[in-house]
């Protein structure tokens, strides 16, 4: 009777792990093709209760100069500092958001565009000098032109993000291109010769 006992015992505890098993890989990769891997600058934030840029512009528009709102949002990249990556518009709407990263601490790719981030901080609204405007514009790199225009303060949508998560996929080594353009001009050299 003990060996029957055990014997079944064994029996329901292999068919149990091989229902485990056929149904794990299944579960993983629902997971994984339903979420994104990001990589997170500053502090690290949490992909829960995330609104849209959408929801995002109408708590601009209930906002005054002064008043400030806690919260997290995603949207897309438009443009981000050229210099060091210390400064990103986002769009929201069809406006942007300015966003800066607390005390410095931490900076953002250089070359992300167009790629969908989500930032956690602080949401405001200020009034943006013309010196400052012209230096966020040499920064983004506009042609001497293009800041010789600025002549008017503008009330900026702003943001100061204590963390930013980026999109695993999105992350590239910088030089990459770089080296691809030596590499083909290497090529092309070799090649006239």
């Amino acid at each position: 009777m003990r060996n029957i006992s055990a014997s079944l015992l064994l029996l329901l505890v292999l068919v149990s792990c091989k229902n485990t098993q056929e149904q794990g890989p299944q579960v993983t990769e629902s997971k994984a093709s339903s979420q994104t891997e990001y990589v997170s600058f500053g502090q690290e934030i949490q992909t829960t209760d995330v609104i849209d840029g959408a929801a995002m512009m109408a708590l601009y528009k209930g906002m005054s100069q002064g008043d400030t709102i806690q919260t997290t949002f995603r949207a897309s990249v438009n443009s981000v500092c050229k210099m060091k990556g210390c400064w990103m518009r986002l769009a929201v709407e069809d406006k942007e958001a300015f966003v800066k990263f607390k005390d410095y601490a931490f900076f953002v790719p250089k070359y992300l565009s167009e790629v969908e981030v989500v930032v956690a901080g602080k949401a405001y609204v200020s009034e943006t000098s013309v010196d400052d405007l012209k230096h966020f514009a040499q920064d983004a790199g506009k042609s001497q032109e293009e800041i010789d225009a600025i002549t008017q303060p503008e009330l900026s949508l702003d943001f100061m993000a204590d963390g930013v998560l980026v999109p695993a996929s999105a992350i590239v080594e910088e030089n990459t291109s770089e080296e691809t353009t030596s590499q083909e001009t290497a090529q092309q050299d070799q090649s006239a010769e």
